[in-house]
């Protein structure tokens, strides 16, 4: 009998089990349990949560530990085109994206140890991470929080190496709560005692302070940034400064003053995983770190043949008033650079604040094309998305898809001007579409 492919595997599991989320921890430890507790048996792990920064840190950590000569399981969710962007395995060189082959094998066993019980398809993906982790050798593993923290089916690690916490807005209300206190109390929950615990850049002091507060009550070491350690940029450069000193770095290659902030809690949660975070290592890592879908510039591709001659074209998957803030920043700092007239194309699904992501562009933007989002049932019609565009101070207009986009402004742009710079953002589900399309996934 021939197997099935993990996508199709994937495809059944969703038909059978409930969507969404259903957060509790009790499903995946039976689950585990009858599996041989895989996640016991993982190299060291880099536990990541927060509301904002999540795959930046996972990406700067990867980059820091791959330019120290380790190895490293990345598991970040969701994925841009493809499932197996989610496992990353830890190979010399870089690592690999899981083969179809050992993924659909392992989807297979986990399903099987299963045995039809009632449980969500992210927890089985998560046991699959597991399983796949803890079959093939590495130095170090580094795992995302898909939802929250305390609950999510990641946090089954009793003891990681470190548990980083970036920073933390309103995202997710209705699982989390409404306040910012309640969703770092979620957050907190991937705090394990006794273990080292990194603490990112926060907004908000009353976030910061629940943080601190679980970190000290498990008697964990706690790092913090803006006290313990810190980032800024000076003369072109990345500043590093801890109480090892300073560290004169590249600039990272990720885009956005809010990156400064990321790879410095990255290099604090290395270092305080055990790892190698020198000068020569950190400087090597912020040349190479890349990630797909955040603040990525489209150069080439089936897409941007479509734009406008010498359009500046970004793709961001941001999708909360948080994300919305720091993107429209990176935006101004490409302005003072080299100014081009701004134009967003926007598509978004319904559990997000639309006006509030939309606001942080007031001033800024010139047109938004807003577009439906078709790879989610969630997605927001494209002319109520206008009108929460509309109601944040911008201009707006519906369009039918990016490709119709493009073409409008290809078609009506006066060559004298300018060429556009433009921002295709609102949501990751939007960004894999439009990576599929352009014909770049990611590897």
């Amino acid at each position: 009998m021939t197997l099935l492919t993990a996508e199709q595997q994937i495809e059944r599991l969703m038909s059978l089990h409930p969507k969404g989320f259903d957060l509790s921890l009790e499903r995946i430890r039976d689950l585990l349990e009858r599996l041989g507790n895989p996640q016991d048996r993982l190299p060291p792990v880099i536990h990541i949560a927060g509301t904002n920064g999540k795959g930046s840190a996972a990406a700067f950590s990867r980059a820091l530990l791959e330019a120290g000569g380790r190895t490293v399981h990345v598991h970040t969710s969701p994925h841009l085109v493809r499932w197996h962007e989610r496992y990353r395995l830890g190979e010399a060189g870089g690592g690999r994206l899981v083969d179809d082959a050992v993924f659909a094998e392992a989807i297979a066993r986990v399903a099987s140890a299963n045995e039809g019980r009632t449980i969500t398809v992210f927890e089985i993906l998560t046991a699959v991470g597991f399983v796949l982790f803890s079959e093939h050798p590495a130095d170090a593993t580094i795992l995302e929080v898909g939802l929250g923290g305390r609950f999510d089916a990641t946090n089954v690690i009793a003891r990681p190496a470190v548990s980083v916490i970036m920073p933390i807005s309103l995202d997710h209300e209705a699982y989390l709560g409404d306040r910012v206190e309640l969703i770092a109390a979620e957050k907190a929950g991937i705090v394990k005692r006794g273990q080292p615990v990194v603490i990112g850049a926060q907004e908000h002091d009353a976030a910061r302070e629940v943080l601190i507060d679980a970190a000290e009550r498990h008697g964990c070491p706690v790092l913090i940034y803006g006290q313990d350690f810190i980032a800024y940029e000076e003369n072109g450069r990345l500043i590093y400064q801890d109480d090892d000193g300073l560290m004169d770095l590249a600039l990272p290659r990720l885009i956005g003053r809010h990156q400064y902030a990321n790879a410095a809690t990255a290099i604090a949660a290395i270092k305080s995983a055990g790892f190698d975070g020198s000068l020569r290592v950190a400087e090597r890592a912020m040349k190479k770190v890349d990630w797909a879908g955040r603040m990525q510039r489209l150069a080439e591709g089936r897409l941007v043949d479509l734009a406008p001659e010498g359009a500046e074209i970004w793709l961001d998957g941001g999708h909360n008033p948080g994300a919305g803030t720091v993107i429209a920043e990176a935006m101004a700092e490409q302005e003072e650079k080299r100014p081009r007239p701004l134009f967003l194309i926007a598509g978004m699904i319904n559990t997000k604040d639309q006006s509030g992501y939309f606001r942080a562009f007031e001033g800024m933007a010139r047109h938004v094309f807003t577009v439906p989002v078709t790879h989610s049932e969630s997605g927001v019609p494209n002319d109520e998305l206008a009108a929460r565009a509309m109601e944040a101070g911008l201009t707006a207009e519906p369009v039918s898809s990016v490709e119709s986009a493009l073409r409008l402004l290809a078609e009506t742009w006066d060559r004298a001007d300018a060429s556009p710079r433009i921002l295709i953002c609102g949501s990751l589900y939007l960004a894999g579409e439009v990576l599929e399309k352009n014909g770049t996934p990611p590897v």
